[in-house]
């Protein structure tokens, strides 16, 4: 008897003998190793998705991209012209904005607008609508020698420049151009100056304990450098640029301007006037609108349109050969923005 007591157990009452691999592990392991491997389950699934999605995006954005150029391809402008054309009209073209080279205030585009409204046979008048801060000294003066130009080669049409809001530097470049100018009393007029911005930072660097480093091939190529000491020889060079460009547009003002502008220091100095004040100065020549002009100069109050846009097509690739053109000026360390008259 005692010898089967002592007998390990067999048959239906036997217990298995412990695993030695799994000797020490706590309760409950198989749970949580099941457990983990959903939840790894889970993320796999989430990031899948996550890509998915992505991808998804991508090719929508793409696709939408594909569609636009290929839509605005067919339509080169967008507003060209609109209005009864078979009518005696007031041809009008707007300068919104900054006037620079990429946007709808280029001379490419401004111009082309000009030689059409001047070109069509039932254009009574032409009129400049002007609102805008300034801009490029180079566009504005492109889109000023045009305007000569076309009141030259048709001395029966006039053109008369309205100012809204505000017509300033590189705007009122252009509108110095025409026959008249006119404005309504709380326009802002005039700004007849050119700037070049920008910072330094050097006392900061230094207080920072941060060194500049800068290389260049000719001495001066790295002029204005915001992060180095001002040169004074390089900072009265820039002066006399400033101070040309300046010339010629004071120059440009008092040709178009002729005997009405009153010339004193103030009028060229930079400072700004109100549309009042401005009649006074002889910046311009009378109250009134478009509307007016049509109505009471031209006697044509039927207007049309002829102000040219960019389709997406020409502003995409414009956009392109920006960022290229960017790119290599970067790569050369362009460091300097143009003059502006703003």
């Amino acid at each position: 008897m005692s010898d089967f007591l002592n007998d390990p157990p067999t048959g239906l009452n036997a217990r298995p003998a412990a695993d030695p691999a799994r000797a020490g592990q706590a309760p409950g392991w198989e749970q949580s190793v099941l457990e983990k491997m959903a939840l790894g389950l889970v993320k796999e699934q989430r990031t899948a998705r996550r890509w998915g999605i992505f991808f998804r995006l991508v090719f929508l954005a793409y696709l939408l991209g594909v569609t636009l150029f290929a839509v605005s391809w067919f339509v080169k402008d967008d507003v060209m012209p609109t209005g009864d054309l078979a009518a005696r009209h007031t041809a009008v073209v707007s300068i919104n904005g900054v006037i620079d080279t990429g946007g709808n205030n280029s001379a490419e585009i401004v111009n082309r607008s000009l030689q059409a409204a001047f070109k069509d046979e039932q254009t009574a008048g032409v009129v400049l609508k002007i609102n805008s801060p300034g801009g490029s000294p180079v566009q504005s003066g492109l889109i000023y020698r045009e305007i000569k130009r076309l009141r030259a080669k048709y001395p029966d049409t006039r053109l008369i420049a309205v100012v809204e809001e505000v017509c300033a530097s590189g705007g009122y470049y252009i509108a110095a151009a025409a026959d008249e100018i006119h404005v309504d009393q709380a326009s802002m007029i005039g700004s007849i100056g050119v700037l070049i911005n920008g910072f330094g930072f050097t006392g900061t660097m230094q207080k920072l304990g941060v060194e500049r480093r800068l290389y260049t091939a000719g001495e001066n190529k790295g002029f204005l450098d915001a992060f180095s000491p001002v040169d004074p020889e390089q900072r009265d060079h820039v002066q006399g640029l400033l101070a040309d460009i300046h010339q010629q547009f004071i120059d440009s003002v008092k040709t178009g301007r002729g005997e009405k502008l009153k010339e004193t220091e103030e009028v060229f100095s930079g400072l700004i006037w109100t549309g009042a004040q401005s009649l006074g100065l002889g910046l311009a020549d009378k109250l009134g609108s478009v509307a007016e002009v049509a109505r009471d100069e031209f006697e044509a109050e039927e207007l049309v349109d002829f102000s040219r846009r960019k389709s997406l097509a020409e502003r995409l690739a414009k956009r392109i050969g920006v960022e290229l053109g960017q790119s290599f000026a970067d790569g050369f360390g362009s460091s300097i923005a143009g003059p502006s008259w703003q």
